[in-house]
């Protein structure tokens, strides 16, 4: 058994009950959300949607990125998108070391020198989001209006508190 075959075999169950063929891309409720890629973080159920209702764009640490704003240009101007929720999350890495001490982890644990690249950790995840918050607000390639929101998801309970 390969390292991927698992995967292929659960495709062929997901195959019997897949219902998402009539979706077209759109975000048929108008959101895009930002978080992290924590794998407890179910973007959709958190705030009761379903596959084709919102755009998910996720990263470490849940930061508003290059690529970020790239994919909400095209997000905003082609795929429904009028209003965006930034949600990082509480216990996230990107929040527990400095960016020398996360690139000094990676070294130990791999010998892989990764100083090259920001890692994008955070001291204050409420400053970051609020810079984030920002960043989108006065990005001049969004359209004006769309509606951006801030909040804090609580792995722990669930809640998600609105900065």
């Amino acid at each position: 058994m390969s390292n991927f075959d698992d995967l292929f075999e659960a495709n062929k169950e997901f195959i019997k009950e897949f219902k998402s063929q009539d979706l077209t891309g759109q975000a048929k409720k108008g959101l895009a959300i930002v978080t992290c890629m924590d794998s407890r973080i179910d973007p959709l159920k958190i705030v009761g949607m379903k596959a084709g209702d919102a755009k998910i764009l996720r990263n470490a640490g849940a930061r508003v990125t290059e690529d970020v704003l790239r994919t909400l240009i095209l997000a905003t101007n082609l795929l429904n998108v009028s209003r965006v929720l930034v949600m990082p999350h509480t216990d996230c890495k990107m929040a527990s070391g400095s960016e020398e001490q996360i690139h000094a982890a990676i070294f130990e644990k791999s010998g892989i020198d990764t100083r090259s690249i920001e890692i994008r950790t955070v001291t204050d995840q409420l400053a970051a989001l609020k810079s984030d918050l920002v960043r989108i607000e006065q990005f001049p390639l969004l359209p004006k209006g769309i509606s951006i929101v801030g909040a804090i998801y609580d792995v722990k309970s669930g809640s998600l508190t609105k900065i």
